[in-house]
């Protein structure tokens, strides 16, 4: 009989490995990533594509009057990229809650609409978190609502942004035409935006004041919506509204402050206009007043001689 092993010299039964899963690749915004490629991955044109993120926070100040509320609700339909927030106290900690704002909606530009005294009108335009920004006094102001002009265009649609050649004189209007690139424009393929292209914001420069203006595109076409040969040529553009002025106040290196890069030297505020014009009105009367004065000198002056005849009655 052959002799039995011995218990050392069995081999040992070889063990079975445990079957997991592969691990799934991580999903980003360009697409599936591969983490084995991870490390060794080289930059291609997908990833070198820039693509605009752009969000505005739109929000305004509280005892705001109806007509500049109407102007903002106005800017908000204009922009399907922004999100709006509750109402901010203006004073003179306003910049850091509206950056803490606008970190918290994660949008990277803010329009700050800020009323004074019930009549005056404010607009801060920033980049959050490190700036620049611009202070604006927002004139001649007309709405959608009171103007009722005739034109129309979808809700959402992205519009062409055109600028006048005053923009690429000096290197503050430089600045404000790339501030109000980013934020006017509306981003390709944005969620909530349409791919249309049918309205042009217009700004443009004027006594140094940025006006500015919504057009729609109107094309002629049949009634099967084909623009019919040699449409283009009759494209016309129909206001749509608002309407509003732009007067630049400050620029500032930060967000909602920080060291002053421009100062407008023309830029007369609206109390000393009506401090003028208190001044102006007070002058009529004043002038009444040495009227009177300069009336009982001369009186005083050249007395009137004493009639002969003014007693006579009297007995």
């Amino acid at each position: 009989m052959a002799k039995k092993r011995k218990h050392s010299e069995t081999e040992a039964a070889p063990q079975k490995k445990e079957e997991v899963a592969p691990e799934r690749p991580k999903r980003t915004l360009l697409g599936w990533k591969d983490k084995k490629n991870d490390d060794r991955a080289t930059p291609t044109e997908s990833s070198l594509v820039f693509r605009n993120k752009e969000k505005v926070l739109v929000t305004c100040s509280r005892r705001i009057n109806y007509r500049y509320r109407h102007l903002m609700l106005n800017v908000v339909d204009l922009l399907p990229h922004c999100k709006k927030d509750n109402k901010v106290e203006s004073k003179s900690s306003k910049g850091a809650n509206l950056n803490e704002l606008v970190e918290l909606k994660s949008c990277s530009s803010c329009l700050f609409f800020e009323c004074r005294k019930g009549k005056d009108l404010y607009m801060w335009m920033a980049k959050s978190p490190s700036g620049p920004s611009v202070k604006f006094l927002v004139n001649a102001v007309h709405t959608m609502e009171e103007l009722k002009l005739t034109g129309n265009h979808l809700k959402g649609s992205r519009p062409l942004l055109t600028f006048s050649s005053n923009f690429d004189k000096d290197p503050h209007w430089k600045l404000l035409k790339e501030m109000i690139t980013q934020i006017f424009g509306t981003p390709k393929e944005h969620r909530k935006s349409k791919p249309y292209h049918d309205h042009v914001f217009v700004f443009s420069i004027v006594d140094d004041h940025i006006w500015f203006r919504n057009y729609q595109i109107s094309v002629p076409h049949n009634e099967s919506d084909k623009i019919a040969r040699g449409g283009m040529d009759k494209m016309t553009l129909i206001e749509v509204g608002p309407r509003f002025c732009l007067n630049p106040i400050k620029i500032f290196a930060g967000s909602f402050g920080g060291p002053t890069l421009y100062e407008n030297p023309f830029y007369i505020s609206p109390n000393q206009i009506r401090s003028m014009q208190k001044k102006k009105k007070a002058g009529t009367f004043v002038k009444k007043v040495k009227a009177k004065t300069r009336r009982k000198m001369h009186e005083l002056e050249n007395p009137l001689e004493q009639d002969e005849f003014a007693e006579m009655w009297k007995e």
